[in-house]
C-alpha cells in the first residue's frame, strides 16, 4: 500500500496509521510544583494504539503539553512539535523553549511537548533494573575473559529484566516509525494539516523519517546534530567512539590552558596521561568504595558532548585528583544515573528503540572485534559505548525491523539543519548525508565547534538564523557540492578567569532557570550517547 500524502513511499504501518482517528486532547492545568505549572503551559494526554496495525485494540497513553501562541491571528503559524533527542527522553518542559526563539517568534506557535510512549508519564511506562547502574560497576574495558563474560551476562540480565517488565506488550512497538505514528495521531487530534517541528539529535532522525513518510505534511523543521541515517544504529555507534576521543583531547587541552585555576597539568598531553593513571587507580581502589573508572569515565563523559559545563566538571575533577574528594563527581553520576524506582526509564526506552529499529550483530565476536579495533586509537569512549548500545542489545526480546529509507525527495517546504563540525554525538558526515537527501535543506555550520545540540542558547548568529526561518521560511541558498551553506562561530568555550560568560548571551536572568532546565533536558537526552 502507498501512504496517503507520501505520493512514492510504500509503508504498510504508515498505511494503517492513516486510518486511524484519535480523539481529541482534554488540556488542563499542569501539576504544581513544575515548569510547566510556573509559565503557563497547559497538560494533556492522548490515546493511541499500541499497534497500529490493530488501530481498534489495546491502546496506550502519551503525556502532552502545550503553550499557545500568543500572536494575532493573522501571524499565527501553526503547532510546533519538539523532540529534545534520546531515544527515551522525556519531553514535556520541550513546549517550554518557544520563549528562547529569538524577536518572539516563538509568540507564534503553538508549542508541543510530549513524552514518547513508553517514556515518562506516558503509560505505560517501561521500567527493567533500577539498580543496573548502581555503583561500583565492573571495569567496562574487557581486559580479562572474566570481564567480559561478566558484562555480557549483565547485559543478557538487563534484557530479560526489561522483557519480564510489567510493561513488556511495548517491546515490539516503540520502533521510531511508531513514534512518527504518534506524531501523526498528535496532528490530527489538533485538527492542524500540517506540523512545524524541532528536533534535537534523535528526533532529527525522528524529523527525517517523519518527513520521509509525510512529506506533505512538513511546514517548517529544523534539526539540530542531524544523525546519520547510514547507520542506523551499530555503524553510528562505532563511529562516536574516535569522534569522542577527539573532543576529549580537546578538553584536556582546555584544562592544560586555565592549570592556573584547576592546577591538573600544564599540557592536554600530560593531563591525559593523568587521566589514564587515575583509571587504572580507581581499578584497584574504587573512591570510597563506590566511585570507579566506570563512573569518572561517564561523569567526564559530557565535557565531550558540549561546552556547557565544562567549568563544573574541570571543579570536580580537580577535586578528585588533587584533593582526593571523590564526591563532586560521584554527586554529578548519581543525578544523571538514577537508582529510583523508576530511573531506568530512559535508558530502558533507549534500547527498546535501538535494539529494535534495525538489526544488531547476532554474533557477539563481531562486536569484540571492531569494539578492539576502534580502542586501540580511541580509548575514552569505545568499551563504555559498547556496553550501553550494542551490550544492551544482547538477547533483546523486541523484534528487530528494517529501518525506513529515509529521503527527502518529496518534501517541499525548505528544512533548516545546524550543526557544529566537531559533534561527537552525531558527527558531521550524518549533517553533510541528510542535506544530500534533502534537497530543499540548507545547513549552518558552527565551524569548530563540539558542542552537541547546542541551537537557542545564546549564539546570535544561530538563533537569529533560526528565527527568520521559523517567521518567514527564510534558510541560506544551497551551495553546490557537500558542504555547509552558511558558517556561524561555535558556541565559545568558557573562560574561568572571566566573572561572566564570554560571546554567549544566556536567558535573561528571571528565565535563567528554565533555560538551565531545558537545557539539562536535552543534555540527558544527549547521553543517551
Amino acid at each position: 500500500m502507498v501512504l496517503a500524502g507520501a505520493a512514492t513511499v510504500p509503508t504498510a504501518q504508515g498505511a494503517v496509521q492513516a486510518g486511524f482517528n484519535p480523539g481529541g486532547i482534554d488540556w488542563h492545568r499542569c501539576p504544581k510544583g513544575t515548569f510547566l505549572r510556573e509559565y503557563g503551559a497547559q497538560c494533556g494526554s492522548l490515546r493511541v494504539p499500541l499497534d497500529y496495525n490493530h488501530p481498534h485494540g489495546r491502546k496506550i497513553t502519551l503525556a502532552l503539553s502545550r503553550v499557545e501562541h500568543t500572536s494575532s491571528k493573522k501571524d499565527y503559524k501553526g503547532i510546533a512539535l519538539m523532540n529534545p533527542g534520546g531515544p527515551g527522553a522525556s519531553g514535556l518542559i520541550m513546549s517550554l523553549y518557544g520563549m528562547f526563539v529569538p524577536h518572539h517568534v516563538g509568540d507564534q506557535f503553538d508549542w508541543i511537548g510530549w513524552d514518547p510512549r513508553g517514556v515518562g508519564s506516558s503509560t505505560p511506562a517501561l521500567t527493567c533494573d533500577r539498580h543496573f547502574f548502581k555503583p561500583d560497576r565492573p571495569y567496562y574495558v574487557p581486559i580479562t575473559a572474566h570481564l567480559d563474560n561478566v558484562w555480557q551476562t549483565r547485559s543478557r540480565h538487563y534484557a530479560r529484566a526489561c522483557g519480564n517488565a510489567k510493561a513488556r506488550r511495548l517491546l515490539d512497538h516503540v520502533k521510531t516509525t511508531d513514534t512518527v505514528a504518534d506524531m501523526e495521531s498528535i496532528r490530527k487530534a489538533l485538527h492542524r494539516k500540517r506540523i512545524n517541528y524541532y528536533g534535537f539529535s534523535y528526533g532529527t532522525y525522528l524529523g527525517q523519517v517523519y518527513a520521509t513518510l509525510h512529506p506533505h505534511r512538513v511546514r517548517r523543521m529544523v534539526l539540530d546534530s542531524t544523525v546519520d541515517p547510514r547507520g542506523v544504529w551499530y555503524r553510528d555507534n562505532l563511529h562516536q567512539d574516535t569522534a569522542f576521543n577527539r573532543n576529549i583531547k580537546i578538553y584536556f587541552d582546555w584544562l592544560a590552558k586555565y592549570d592556573s585555576v584547576y592546577h591538573l597539568g600544564k599540557s592536554g598531553a600530560a593531563i591525559e596521561n593523568h587521566y589514564y593513571d587515575e583509571i587504572r587507580h580507581l581499578r584497584r581502589h574504587p573512591a570510597g568504595g563506590v566511585f570507579g573508572p566506570d563512573e569518572l569515565a561517564d561523569t567526564l563523559l559530557p565535557a565531550g558532548y558540549y561546552v556547557f559545563g565544562w567549568e563544573d566538571i574541570a571543579k570536580a575533577y580537580a577535586a578528585l585528583l588533587n584533593k582526593h574528594n571523590y564526591k563532586p563527581l560521584l554527586r554529578m553520576y548519581r543525578q544523571a544515573n538514577s537508582t529510583k524506582p523508576g530511573g531506568d526509564n530512559s535508558y530502558a526506552m533507549y534500547l527498546a528503540t535501538e535494539c529494535t529499529d534495525a538489526h544488531w550483530p547476532s554474533n557477539y565476536a563481531r562486536m569484540r572485534l571492531d569494539n578492539w579495533r576502534i580502542y586501540a586509537r580511541a580509548p575514552f569512549l569505545t568499551w563504555a559505548n559498547q556496553w550501553f548500545n550494542g551490550g544492551g542489545c544482547l538477547g533483546w526480546r523486541g523484534h528487530a525491523g528494517r529501518p525506513v529509507h529515509v529521503t527527502g525527495a518529496h518534501v517541499r517546504q525548505p528544512v533548516l539543519m545546524i550543526d557544529e563540525t566537531k559533534d561527537a554525538a552525531t558527527p558531521y558526515a550524518g549533517s553533510l548525508e541528510v542535506r544530500s537527501r534533502f534537497p530543499t535543506a540548507s545547513l549552518i555550520a558552527g565551524v569548530g565547534g563540539t558542542t552537541h545540540a547546542g541551537s537557542l542558547s545564546g549564539d546570535a548568529c544561530i538563533d537569529n538564523a533560526i528565527a527568520r526561518y521559523l517567521d518567514h521560511g527564510k534558510t541560506p541558498d544551497r551551495v553546490h557540492g557537500r558542504r555547509a551553506d552558511a558558517k556561524c562561530p561555535p558556541l565559545p568555550k568558557p573562560n574561568p578567569t572571566q566573572t561572566a560568560p564570554s560571546g554567549r548571551t544566556l536567558a535573561p536572568a528571571p528565565d535563567r532557570p528554565l533555560w538551565k532546565a531545558l537545557r539539562a533536558t536535552v543534555n540527558q537526552a544527549s547521553l543517551g550517547r
